[in-house]
């Protein structure tokens, strides 16, 4: 390791970097026959796991700004995968529904995105997947502590 940067080459966060790119270049792959995109996907598994959720919560579980998510349930709305109230029953809250025709594209679209999972998980055994997932909930918690601690810190 030199003493001015990171060894790209030992380095697991960037291993971590390259992995999460290359699955979502392999899941935006698959999902683009379906007319989808990995945050339109994750709309529509959100929705169906989670009925209800407002925007800003949506945007959240998919990582993209409420802004984006916005836009994006404008056009669910408009193409009938998903509905939302005209008015908010309290507050500014819209709480958005899968239609029966986003179930069916959602079934599509996972069956997809299962497919490139199994692909990349097929080279480790069930107890190396087991592992795999243990340690990447280690190191989310781990950061998302210090996010916390770091927050607390400031105020």
């Amino acid at each position: 390791m030199s003493q001015r940067g990171i060894d790209l080459t030992t380095s697991l966060g960037y291993l971590l970097k390259e992995a999460s790119s290359a699955l979502r270049a392999s899941m935006e792959a698959a999902l683009r026959p379906l007319g989808m995109t990995i945050t339109h996907y994750s709309c529509l598994e959100l929705l169906a796991q989670r009925p209800g959720l407002s925007n800003s919560e949506l945007a959240r579980g998919a990582f993209v700004t409420r802004q984006s998510m916005n836009v994006l349930l404008q056009a669910l709305e408009r193409d009938g995968d998903v509905t939302r109230p005209e008015e908010a029953r309290v507050g500014k809250v819209l709480p958005t529904q899968l239609t029966p025709l986003g179930r069916r594209k959602l079934e599509k679209a996972s069956a997809a995105v299962r497919a490139v999972e199994n692909r990349m998980l097929g080279g480790m055994t069930h107890d190396e997947q087991a592992t795999a997932f243990q340690a990447l909930q280690s190191m989310i918690q781990s950061l998302r502590d210090e996010t916390q601690d770091e927050k607390h810190e400031r105020q």
